[in-house]
């Protein structure tokens, strides 16, 4: 995710936020090389690109039986993570109107009218073309599909039903959840029961996350036109159910690991207690329905990933 240098201002209408979706126009500056990549990046989200690539990682890890392929490895995580980014940059171009509405988003490279529309497209196209051929051709097709699947469902199902429905929350956990599928398919070339339990406990994990995320940001998702529940739910009564219910399913589904016999007795105790810790936080939040309450759920939802990583990690070494 390389776009054609500013030469001459190129000037589009673009909607200002302060003039009640009045259409103006402004040029593009020329900015440093410094800003363009930096803009690029911001537009690859990073963090979660790098978070899709250790779930991905993890999935291949668990998958590997006996001898450990580096170079497979490499492939699968370099073509991961350039869907990843290649979703990542056209949700910014079909959500660069809204994003313009929402103080969080508002300075973000298109609505904040540093790059143009056309180039942040093919820079998107071009990453997830580029990521997709790349886990078909050095991969395998089944990984590849996978891939497909998560970048369709990301881009042209979760974004846009964002702006009609709160379901849109439980729709965009499916592709957040298969990137350790995609792990686990290109080691294994295949979907075992053990990869569903994988993807249970992302898709799991993710929705109190995003529900906290939802609750902190929801004035900014009223501003931009999102029917978030939490937009609809301004008691917290029903997302806060939401979180429980969720939460309580990660617990049982993050212990299946040790019943189908991937991880040992270390992993069982370890994700036993960092699941009711995480919905602990959860209960903590319906009791509160408050701004702090939120904070302290999304910073439990935001360790507890890397922690069961970790506890994954441990396991296989103490077995």
């Amino acid at each position: 995710m390389s776009r054609t240098p500013f030469i001459d201002p190129i000037v589009d209408p673009i909607v200002d936020p302060t003039s009640a979706g009045a259409v103006q126009e402004r040029s593009l500056p020329a900015l440093p090389i410094s800003v363009r990549l930096a803009d690029l990046a911001e537009m690859a989200k990073p963090g979660i690109s790098l978070m899709v690539v250790l779930t991905a990682g993890l999935g291949f890890c668990l998958a590997e039986r006996s001898s450990f392929s580096f170079v497979l490895l490499v492939h699968t995580l370099l073509g991961t993570g350039l869907v990843s980014a290649g979703a990542s940059a056209l949700n910014h171009v079909l959500e660069r109107d809204a994003d313009a509405l929402m103080r969080r988003t508002a300075n973000r490279p298109l609505p904040a009218r540093r790059m143009d529309p056309d180039t942040a497209l093919l820079f998107g196209v071009t990453l997830g073309v580029a990521g997709l051929a790349e886990l078909a051709l050095a991969v395998n097709l089944l990984t590849a599909l996978l891939g497909a699947v998560a970048l369709t469902g990301y881009v042209f199902v979760y974004t846009p039903l964002k702006r009609v429905t709160s379901l849109a929350t439980v729709v965009g956990a499916i592709p957040g959840a298969i990137p350790p599928m995609m792990g686990w398919s290109a080691v294994r070339n295949q979907l075992d029961p053990a990869a569903w339990v994988l993807f249970g406990i992302l898709f799991f994990w993710q929705m109190p996350h995003f529900l906290a995320i939802a609750w902190l940001c929801r004035e900014d998702y009223a501003r931009g036109g999102f029917p978030m529940l939490t937009v609809l739910d301004p008691e917290g009564v029903r997302t806060a159910r939401q979180m429980i219910l969720y939460g309580a399913a990660l617990v049982p589904v993050s212990l299946l690991p040790s019943l189908l016999g991937l991880m040992g007795g270390v992993y069982f105790v370890g994700a036993l207690i960092l699941g009711l810790v995480y919905l602990a936080f959860g209960f903590n939040f319906a009791r509160t329905r408050s701004l702090p309450g939120a904070r302290w759920l999304m910073l439990a939802s935001i360790l507890y990933l890397p922690a069961v990583l970790l506890v994954m990690l441990l396991d296989r070494v103490v077995s």
